[in-house]
């Protein structure tokens, strides 16, 4: 493992003992979890960001509404400006609600609550809920909410996680070791045979746990219509893992001149678009792609100034599982087993 930080690399015993210490505290009934009445999923990762979990969180809310379930979506949005919890609509404000509250509102079809207190914005999901629906909230970026009590953890893993340290030096929030406590691990199909020696180690010493596989592909659209794309686009983003964002766009043959990245949840302003055009101009642009988590901040001015060069192509990733069908059986499964727990 390389350190990104490596002059904070003597901090993380520490920051690891601090961390698997809290886990055991709720584990031991020494720290208090709060329950909510439906069972909940926790959709999350063991890294700061980039595991792409909000593609993922969307999808599986699809499949469960398909299902017959009446599925909510509770989140903290991150670098929210608002202090309440309280739903997002899909074309809110994500300056005030955060971008992937937003995003998850418009790609999701499940109503969105976000606030630092998931219990909070679940209790509002289910007065919100219609009469005789077999309710199920989909706690996002929930493996490290320990705070609010979860029936099925998923946890999304990556070759990159696999090959980081921990915070301060690494970006993992929690030791690969924690994974152990998922009931399912979702890795990429790219990275599955790569990773199938983490996932054996892990199986040796914890208990079973479901491994499921997803695929991920981009579509290139202006708005929601395919059209046709610059010859010479800038990329631009504000994710976690921006090289991952150029190697999809490579990987899809549409590679950019450059990528322009900016700090992950980046709000854009006007100086911003100012920065754009005159590298675009420099290097001779035609257009701009963007990932839709970005694209959600950028205002109809802003667009319209970024087209004084080109047109803005926002990337659309599709996440599917490979074997959809015994997935969906497993989770199912377990949820069912959950409300005949409750007597539902």
């Amino acid at each position: 493992m390389s350190a990104r930080r490596p002059w904070l690399v003597p901090l993380t015993p520490l920051y690891g003992a601090v961390v698997v210490a809290k886990r055991r505290m709720y584990r031991w009934g020494w720290l208090k979890q709060k329950h909510l009445p439906a069972p909940v999923i926790s959709v999350g990762s063991v890294s700061a960001g980039g595991a792409g979990k909000t593609p993922f969180v969307a999808m599986l809310a699809r499949i469960l509404h398909r299902r017959g379930y009446e599925v909510s979506i509770l989140t903290r949005g991150y670098k929210r400006t608002s202090e309440v919890t309280e739903r997002v609509e899909p074309y809110d404000n994500p300056e005030w609600h955060g971008d992937e509250p937003v995003l998850l509102a418009q790609q999701s079809s499940a109503p969105v609550f976000a606030g630092a207190d998931r219990y909070e914005a679940g209790l509002m999901a289910e007065r919100d809920k219609a009469q005789g629906h077999t309710a199920v909230h989909l706690l996002d970026d929930g493996f490290q909410h320990l705070r609010l009590a979860r029936n099925i953890d998923i946890v999304l893993l990556t070759l990159e996680d696999a090959e980081d340290m921990l915070l301060p030096a690494g970006n993992l929030r929690e030791p690969i070791a924690a994974l152990g406590e998922a009931h399912v691990i979702v890795v990429r199909e790219e990275e599955a045979d790569a990773l199938k020696g983490v996932l054996d180690r892990l199986r040796a010493r914890w208990h079973g746990f479901a491994t499921w596989v997803i695929r991920r592909s981009l579509t290139l659209l202006d708005g929601t219509e395919v059209v046709t794309l610059p010859t010479l686009p800038l990329a631009f983003c504000g994710i976690a893992r921006p090289a991952n964002f150029t190697k999809m766009l490579t990987a899809s043959r549409y590679e950019p001149m450059e990528t322009v990245a900016f700090a992950d949840h980046h709000l854009y302003d006007d100086n911003d678009m100012t920065r754009l055009i005159d590298r675009a101009d420099r290097i001779g642009a035609n257009g701009f792609v963007t990932t839709e988590k970005d694209a959600v901040k950028i205002t109809p001015e802003m667009r319209g100034r970024l087209s004084t060069i080109g047109p803005l192509i926002v990337a659309h990733l599709k996440v599917e599982l490979v074997a959809e069908k015994e997935a969906v059986t497993q989770l199912v499964a377990m949820v069912g087993e959950l409300d005949r727990r409750k007597g539902r």
